[in-house]
């Protein structure tokens, strides 16, 4: 077959474009852009890309990658639709010119292979990884390196297809082939055989696993490289060793240990860097303290060294900039925010294990997200949790010289130490703490920004016991400081100040009501004083704060100093800004505190969000019908949307019911219930609660339509949508009484099997324990007859939960089934007996109902074993 050949006149455009594409000018970059996506109309247009690459050696290499960059583009958007000739030509030359001698354009040959591959192509390219392996052992150092590239490249965008059936297993011959040039003379080789055999520790890859011995030993041999691409991905192969195979460490742990300890202290931050994440990784495996303990002494001050800015940190943190507060933020500075959806739990604030901590070791977000100063932090923070007290005689006189040191660098870095052990060595602490903490509480005045802002994060660490002291002697004075640093010259500062104040809110609930006026003044003035990014995080802290204090924050001088600053925000925002996302968070927090103080602003408010999901919903549907011409919309803003809704609901009440009576949001809600997205349908449950509980006479008519979907959604999978469905289901059957009978069959099941499910987490058990009983206290004699299959579980989910409405109401739900049938308890009696001990303060019918139960199945089944007068409940008379 004859060699494709380009015309002269098509290659000379093709270089022009390749020529202006490279242009700084927006304009031209855009009329270049158009013309490629006309020319991928031509057949052979790549071609022409490939020939540019490849063989015009005339051409500089920047222009020639590029056309192979724009070619890798075509490989990913429409490859499928390549005539098979430009295929053919395609893959041919990129075999051929693997050796090239220029280490971009093989770089970028490289990407083009792992592109063909990654479109499904390993079956229809046989000769491609063969012809590759051939290569390795060629002469040529080029051809040798450029097939090495391309492998690494394979390796890491398809090691799954490379270790499937589909392939034929060639790891099997790949494996072994690239341990053998572990001792390569060149470093670079030697650099991407490792990190291609690094691919496949994590799956623990069985051709991997027959061989593991020599790969270890390997990494031993060359533990010592100069180079320090090759000490790196050592290091990251020992990292994910201790993962997967510590067996095969175990017996050379003490040596492994001890080179880890130096090369986290490498010349090179990046090898430092991948070595420190090895404390990480060993902290997580059980023989951690055995092997780690007789290296304790020395790796602390490593890694309490580790803790410094560096000159090229503090550079880059702009450390000696004190005072910014003037200076506008770049948009790029402002990080994505979250949304985080609502979780209904029956008790508001006992939600330990749904609680997300966010463990940011400082608040150095333009640094690149991980460095080896957060690393090191980290990392001792998980060993303080391993070795608790026991470091503290290692870390106690390093803190005494650190702290007090006079470069502010390593006080700083001191500082830090102390928030990283704050939660694995707090009880060997608490002896330090009364002189501790004045001494921060002191360094929040620090001239230094730096050593201000990560004193912020360290007493946040300690709030919990702050908070637990007198008030005069930590709360007050802490407090006081740290309003002052919320409103202090430095962004850094001012950021680290806030979150700071929104642990102390969490930590110290309505214990901050009698300083609300103080705290109030000072997080309103920041309105008008922050920049674009910490204004997000002011959000927070205002919400926080009304979820912490609840109905206190409802006085006319409070509501009147907080509502105007937000509403203005609120009335600035365009609907599609996404700064309305912790906005809304922050008013459904604040809406649910205020209760009936809301009430002035709740229509705008209302009629917005309804108007939020109404036009999600329409974006969804014209995306949907039409996805060439409309984009997905943003589900964040629906989802918002409804979690200001719901506390609305919550806050407002029965006051709610005129604005729903005038509004689609019933029929919305039934659109959001059956969104494929989790998240979407995690708050319309939760609005479901809320709205039966406000004003059921508008939800009520929807109960034919919302209980079959509601049914559907009790899918532990999803663990938050299913417990919002489960929550929701139980508040409709409390309003609907004995008109709830048609429906048990649609819920009930699917309700026993998740109390009966092994590892349900616990706010789901408690919610789903809570909704059965409310459908037994509604239609006893429909659910009673299945009693025997849940009650044990039933008794053991509910006999940690305080008392409460919910309690209440479950408790009387088990009691009317026990009534309709009594044998369904007898065998697990004595878990029922445990579950009504659980109680402290039953209301007195209720106290009757156990009194009556106990002794009706006392008398009838002579329970021996168990007789009343052994039994705790309190409630026997």
């Amino acid at each position: 077959m004859a060699m494709w050949q380009p015309e002269e006149n098509g290659l000379r455009q093709i270089l022009q474009l390749l020529k202006e594409s490279q242009s700084p000018d927006t304009d031209t970059q855009r009329a270049v852009q158009q013309k490629l996506g006309e020319l991928n109309n031509y057949p052979d247009f790549n071609n022409y890309l490939i020939f540019v690459l490849t063989k015009l050696k005339t051409e500089d290499d920047p222009t020639r990658s590029l056309s192979g960059l724009i070619l890798k583009n075509n490989v990913r958007a429409h490859f499928e639709r390549f005539p098979p000739e430009v295929t053919s030509f395609i893959k041919q030359e990129c075999l051929n010119s693997i050796g090239d001698p220029s280490p971009l354009i093989r770089a970028t040959i490289g990407i083009i292979i792992t592109n063909i591959i990654s479109k499904g192509e390993l079956h229809n390219w046989p000769e491609v990884l063969p012809h590759l392996c051939a290569c390795l052992d060629s002469e040529d150092y080029n051809i040798c390196e450029g097939a090495f590239g391309a492998l690494q490249k394979i390796c890491e965008d398809n090691s799954e297809t490379l270790d499937s059936d589909l392939a034929e297993r060639p790891l099997n011959v790949l494996i072994p082939k690239f341990l053998n040039f572990f001792r390569h003379q060149s470093p670079k080789i030697r650099s991407h055989a490792i990190a291609c055999v690094n691919q496949f520790i994590i799956s623990r890859t069985q051709a991997l696993m027959v061989h593991i011995d020599t790969f270890i030993q390997n990494l031993f041999f060359l533990a010592k490289d100069e180079d320090t691409e090759v000490r790196k991905n050592v290091c990251r192969a020992l990292v994910m060793l201790v993962e997967v195979r510590i067996d095969r460490l175990m017996p050379h742990i003490d040596q492994i240990i001890q080179y880890m300890m130096e090369r986290t202290q490498d010349a090179d931050d990046t090898v430092a860097l991948e070595s420190c994440e090895f404390w990480l990784s060993l902290a997580e495996q059980k023989v951690c303290k055995d092997v780690l303990g007789p290296h304790i002494e020395r790796l602390v001050p490593i890694l309490v060294k580790g803790m410094r800015y560096s000159e090229i940190d503090i550079i880059l943190l702009k450390g000696d900039i004190e005072e910014d507060e003037m200076i506008p933020d770049k948009e790029s500075d402002i990080k994505p925010r979250f949304h985080k959806s609502r979780t209904h739990s029956n008790q508001k604030h006992d939600e330990g294990e749904e609680g997300d901590d966010d463990e940011s070791y400082d608040d150095d977000d333009s640094l690149s997200d991980w460095n080896l100063r957060k690393c090191s932090a980290a990392a001792l923070d998980v060993l303080a949790n391993v070795f608790h007290e026991e470091i503290l005689p290692v870390l106690l006189p390093i803190l005494k010289d650190t702290l007090f040191h006079i470069d502010w660098e390593v006080k700083e870095s001191g500082i830090l130490v102390l928030g990283a052990i704050a939660e694995g060595c707090m009880s060997g602490m608490i002896p330090h703490l009364p002189e501790l903490i004045p001494y921060l509480i002191n360094c929040l005045s620090d001239k230094k920004a730096l050593v201000r802002s990560i004193t912020c994060w360290t007493l946040s660490r300690y709030a919990h016991w702050v908070v637990g002291q007198p008030h005069d002697n930590f709360l007050k004075p802490l407090m006081t400081e740290l309003l002052k640093r919320v409103l202090d010259a430095n962004k850094r500062v001012q950021e680290a100040a806030c979150s700071a104040f929104a642990t102390l809110e969490e930590e110290a609930c309505t214990e901050l009501v009698p300083y609300l006026g103080f705290i109030l003044e000072t997080l309103v003035f920041a309105f008008g004083k922050y920049q674009h990014k910490n204004l997000l995080i002011l959000y927070d802290a205002i919400g926080t704060l009304a979820d912490s204090v609840g109905h206190h924050l409802n006085k006319p001088e409070y509501v009147n100093l907080l509502m105007p600053p937000l509403i203005q925000k609120w009335n600035m925002l365009k609907d599609e800004d996404k700064d309305l996302f912790p906005l809304l968070e922050c008013l459904s927090s604040v809406a649910t505190a205020l209760q009936s103080g809301f009430l002035p602003y709740c229509e705008p408010v209302y009629q917005r969000c309804v108007c939020l999901v109404e036009q999600t919903l329409t974006q969804n549907y014209a995306n949907l019908s039409q996805p060439d011409q409309y984009d997905p919309p943003d589900k964040d803003f629906m989802i918002v949307a409804l979690d200001l809704l719901s506390g609305l609901a919550e806050g407002l009440e029965g006051h709610i019911e005129g604005l729903v009576a005038n509004s689609t949001i019933l029929k919305l809600l039934f659109q959001c219930m059956q969104d494929p997205m989790p998240e979407v349908r995690q708050s319309s449950f939760a609005l479901l609660g809320d709205l039966t509980k406000a004003c059921f006479q508008h939800v009520r008519p929807c109960i034919p339509e919302f209980m079959p979907i509601l049914g559907a959604n009790l899918n532990p999978e999803f663990i938050s949508v299913c417990n919002n469905a489960t929550w929701a289901i139980g508040e409709i059957s409390i309003k609907m009484g004995s008109d709830m009978q048609p429906f048990i069959g649609m819920v009930l099941s699917q309700l026993i099997d998740i109390i009966n499910r092994s590892n349900t987490p616990k706010t789901l058990l408690e919610n789903t324990a809570i909704t059965i009983g409310r459908l037994g206290l509604v239609c006893p004699q429909d659910v009673a007859p299945l009693l025997q299959q849940f009650i044990r579980q039933w008794c053991t989910s509910l006999r940690n939960i305080r008392d409460n409405e919910e309690k209440d109401s479950a408790f009387r739900g088990v009691c009317h089934m026990i009534g309709a049938n009594p044998a369904g308890v007898v065998q697990d009696f004595i878990f029922f007996c445990d579950a009504v001990a659980s109680w402290m303060h039953p209301k007195p019918d209720l106290k009757d109902m156990f009194y009556k139960i106990l002794h009706a199945i006392e008398r009838t089944f002579d329970c021996q074993l168990w007789s009343l007068k052994n039994c705790p409940t309190g409630v026997s008379g």
